[in-house]
């Protein structure tokens, strides 16, 4: 049900007009960024000159998320922009939808989490092991991971030896590799005072005791460090996701205030 202010001079209001169109502006250029950076990313890789090794790939490519975001960013931002400048009822209710099955979407994946704790700590885990094994096989990978071991303190998924999955970390006697029994950089102890990375400070961990790992590497897994990072950052996490869904529902008021308005001045005009 619409409700409409109705008064002698109908008209589309000025404000919410302009409001919208620089809501969505922001959108619209932020999801060309994001495109712009994901394709520029595979031209580096050559991905653009030979698409075929998409299909090749060992572990995830983080450029999928990059233009996943970056293509649903830009239409929505069009949509949302044009439907605003030409008064689009067609434009703006598709915005409205894509927005409040976003916002569903991320609810629901919240409730799912929180239920099905045990199962998502399981997928989690097996989707870091798939991607160690391809940890070398894309640059873009190897950057994620090494962050995410860096900045957790941890290695591997549960630990250390989770490595030996990989063809150059496995500790295999036929294995060739100079990194055999080692683990990457990432799973070294931080020096603060080092200003410069020591890339081979993982070499030949592995083949010393367990408790000699300690001196030399973190020993706790990601998927522990990851579980211990939640409960100490919950506040920013609900921040995060409070001012996302505010920002959503704002701009699905105006898309509907829009609508409601253009629907009265034509409803004048009949």
């Amino acid at each position: 049900m619409y409700y409409y202010r109705y008064s002698q001079n109908t008209e589309v209001s000025c404000c919410y007009k302009y409001m919208m169109f620089s809501y969505n502006i922001v959108f619209w250029l932020a999801g060309a960024a994001f495109l712009a950076i994901g394709l520029w990313a595979w031209s580096e890789k050559g991905v653009l000159s030979d698409i075929s090794q998409v299909t090749r790939l060992h572990g995830f490519d983080p450029v999928w998320i990059v233009l996943i975001v970056g293509t649903v960013t830009f239409i929505l931002g069009f949509a949302g922009c044009v439907g605003a400048l030409r008064e689009n009822i067609c434009l703006l209710k598709f915005f409205c939808g894509v927005i409040g099955l976003i916002f569903f979407l991320e609810l629901t994946t919240g409730v799912m989490a929180f239920v099905f704790q045990d199962q998502l700590r399981e997928w989690v885990k097996d989707f870091f092991l798939t991607n160690i094994k391809g940890y070398r096989e894309d640059i873009d990978l190897q950057n994620l991971i090494d962050s995410l071991q860096r900045a957790n303190q941890c290695c591997g998924a549960s630990g250390p030896q989770n490595w030996d999955l990989n063809v150059y970390f496995n500790c295999s006697n036929n294995n060739p590799s100079r990194e055999k029994c080692g683990v990457p950089f990432s799973c070294c102890l931080y020096d603060p005072v080092e200003s410069v990375v020591n890339t081979q400070c993982g070499y030949d961990v592995r083949s010393k005791t367990e408790k000699q790992w300690e001196s030399f590497i973190y020993t706790k897994g990601c998927i522990a460090a990851l579980e211990a990072w939640l409960p100490r950052n919950i506040y920013i996490v609900a921040g995060v996701f409070i001012v996302i869904s505010l920002l959503q529902m704002f701009g699905i008021y105006l898309a509907r205030t829009l609508i409601g308005d253009i629907e009265a001045t034509k409803f004048t005009y009949h």
